[in-house]
């Protein structure tokens, strides 16, 4: 396919999040499932080990998205059986969240519309029950990611039964077997930002993620979280920033940065997950340095740019 080739392409951009980091050929067949699809192009994937989890992002036009995205929630049905699964990131699905959102042509209504499609045929064709969350929520209470995914899958396999609030969206009471459920919504951009510490205290990790994110009254538009990755012996403040244009990266590293100064604890390094846009990025920034897994197809428009013809 090639992407951007018109001035007026429709694009949307997928960006399924899997429960699986540690076995690479199952990733590997799950990509293989979206790029089966005609019109679909996995742009990057990112694999952790400690989060167990990663994260393939791909875009289409709207006609070929659902169908890419439905073929990786199957890919990972298959391949992945969460009742073996253990990592430190939280997680509801084999496929534990799939989101639309606009790149080019098309609005947030329209992937509103692409994710109650492809909710719909994830359960009639697999199985697997399905919540809406983000713009395509279909409760108020149901907007954040964390309050859809609760305490997790083994704890939402009873409450999904017994506990009316936790009934979902689409679909029966009750979790597949392997697959559990899934999350599936429309969003803008989003950056996953990583900050990784000199520190192998979790404690404090959490204690930072606490003190910067917006529910505990720190940056507005920061989701963040401390986990200890035990490959490195460092504890990670895992953050989301839902709105880069109102809290950007530098913003954000710096709450960290200086949180973690008043621990005498310095910063080892920063990661971007998945893909960024250009605007979001400041080449002077006191986070570049840090970046440990930066390359320049990890800015969302050099990649499409240099896929047209």
């Amino acid at each position: 396919m090639a992407v951007g080739n018109r001035k007026s392409a429709m694009l949307v951009e997928c960006v399924p999040n899997f429960s699986e980091g540690r076995k690479a050929e199952t990733i590997d067949r799950i990509a293989q499932a979206i790029e089966s699809h005609p019109g679909v192009v996995v742009l990057n994937r990112h694999i952790d080990v400690d989060h167990n989890r990663s994260v393939i992002t791909f875009v289409g036009e709207p006609g070929v998205i659902v169908h890419a995205a439905v073929k990786a929630v199957a890919a990972a049905k298959a391949s992945i059986d969460l009742r073996a699964h253990a990592g430190v990131h939280p997680r509801i699905g084999a496929t534990d969240v799939l989101p639309f959102v606009p790149v080019s042509g098309v609005t947030m209504e329209d992937c509103i519309a692409l994710a109650y499609e492809a909710g719909n045929i994830i359960w009639r064709e697999l199985s697997i029950p399905v919540y809406f969350y983000e713009r395509a929520a279909l409760r108020p209470d149901r907007v954040r990611l964390e309050h859809v995914r609760g305490q997790g899958f083994e704890w939402l396999r009873g409450e999904i039964a017994t506990n009316p609030d936790r009934a979902p969206d689409v679909g029966d009471r009750n979790l597949h077997p392997t697959a559990g459920a899934i999350v599936v919504g429309a969003r803008p951009f989003l950056i996953a930002f990583n900050v990784n510490l000199r520190t192998n205290d979790l404690s404090i990790g959490r204690r930072i993620a606490h003190q910067v994110r917006e529910r505990d009254g720190g940056l507005p538009f920061v989701k963040a979280l401390g986990f200890y990755l035990q490959s490195r012996g460092l504890v990670q403040v895992s953050m989301n920033l839902i709105d880069y244009e109102q809290t950007g990266i530098e913003r954000a590293f710096e709450a960290v940065r200086d949180a973690a100064k008043a621990w005498q604890i310095q910063v080892q390094s920063t990661e971007i997950v998945g893909l960024i846009p250009r605007a979001a990025l400041d080449r002077n920034a006191p986070y570049f340095p840090y970046l440990e897994n930066f390359r320049e197809t990890l800015v969302i428009e050099n990649l499409l740019e240099g896929m047209k013809g």
